[in-house]
């Protein structure tokens, strides 16, 4: 990662004070809690594990079953819905278990993260810690942990809705969304904290403006790779770089009205990711050419070339995932990856910021 880790090597006025480098410290640790989040979250998808537990008990829900009549009544619960009857009929109670247990502990490691936020947050402010203008910030991102437990719940109920097998694509993509944007919140606010300098060169313009583009494309196909996901598009078309042997594939806007195509035809919904994947990949690696030739070496150039090898490796790993069918180490890998591509992103338009006039 292309953050400084030598604060003392700022120049004075930017060095960070001890109460903001220990209130960035926590942000930074529960940051890393949402990455291992996004993973857990991809493998129960891809699993088909996310519909397990059909209750939604904030508190109760901690404690896994204990008793063989708990593990009984939970599964003739999961027997009513559409996923048991069209997917998984007559796998057994032991079956059961398998996808209950990855649910459980997504569910689990979410009430983890919000322990470990609100204690914090709790703590410092207690202790008079929260550095001035940022206890706004900090209840803010509060409040959007407590909004991701309810749109959580909300995209899980759409999928015991009859002749669904899986979850609505829309809600999963609010709920991906959503948890990339809390990551987003606590390491920029993390970020603001360690560096609240603005040190980027004058040359720096050019490459500004082609990561923000580049940034622009990443958010795009991040939410376009949510669809590719809820309507499992990456089962066809398993070929690259054409699709079925051909550019733009057969059947791109077969749905009416057009506009559907984007979120609900599968041709059409790889085929956006694929383009926007490629278009970020391009001015990803634009943008680093441009710092390395005009940037002194500092955490702006640094930033720069750390967002293109972060894209390239997304990149390979997206290709790599599609012509193996999707299995559920790469699919994951590909989703946790996604949040590193979103790190250097964020780190490269924080170290690219045009400084303060004098």
């Amino acid at each position: 990662m292309p953050l400084d880790a030598r604060p003392l090597l700022l120049p004075e006025t930017e060095r960070p004070t001890r109460d903001a480098r220990a209130v960035a410290l926590w942000l930074l640790g529960v940051a890393g809690l949402v990455w291992i989040m996004v993973a857990i979250g991809g493998a129960t998808r891809l699993t088909g594990s996310g519909l397990s537990i059909m209750e939604w008990a904030p508190l109760s829900g901690v404690l896994p079953p204990v008793t063989e009549a708990e593990w009984n009544r939970l599964y003739e619960l999961y027997r009513t819905i559409p996923q048991y009857r069209l997917v998984n009929a007559g796998f057994g109670l032991e079956g059961f278990k398998e996808i209950f247990w990855l649910e459980w502990i997504h569910r689990f490691w979410g009430r983890l993260i919000g322990l470990a936020y609100a204690a914090g947050f709790a703590w410092f402010w207690l202790r008079g810690r929260i550095p001035p203008g940022y206890k706004g910030r900090l209840l803010g991102i509060l409040a959007l942990g407590g909004l991701q437990g309810a749109v959580g719940w909300y995209m899980v109920a759409s999928g015991f809705e009859a002749d669904r097998t899986a979850v609505s694509p829309y809600r999963l993509v609010i709920h991906l969304g959503l948890a990339l944007a809390i990551y987003a919140a606590l390491l920029w606010t993390a970020l603001r904290l360690l560096r609240p300098g603005r040190d980027a060169p004058p040359q720096a313009r050019p490459v500004r403006r082609m990561v923000w583009l580049a940034v622009a494309c990443l958010v795009l196909a991040m939410l376009a790779g949510g669809f590719v996901a809820g309507i499992r598009a990456g089962f066809s078309y398993n070929t690259f770089p054409l699709m079925d042997g051909r550019l733009v594939p057969e059947g791109y806007l077969d749905l009416s009205p057009w506009w559907t195509n984007l979120t609900a035809n599968i041709a059409a919904v790889q085929f956006n990711h694929r383009l926007l994947a490629s278009l970020a990949g391009l001015l990803a690696l634009g943008a680093a050419w441009i710092a390395w030739r005009r940037l002194p070496d500092g955490f702006a150039r640094r930033a720069a070339l750390a967002l293109a090898a972060a894209v390239v490796l997304q990149y390979a790993l997206g290709v790599a995932t599609l012509l193996w069918v999707v299995p559920v180490t790469l699919g994951t890998l590909h989703q946790a990856t996604a949040v590193l591509v979103l790190t250097t992103a964020l780190i490269a338009i924080y170290a690219l910021r045009r400084p303060r006039p004098e």
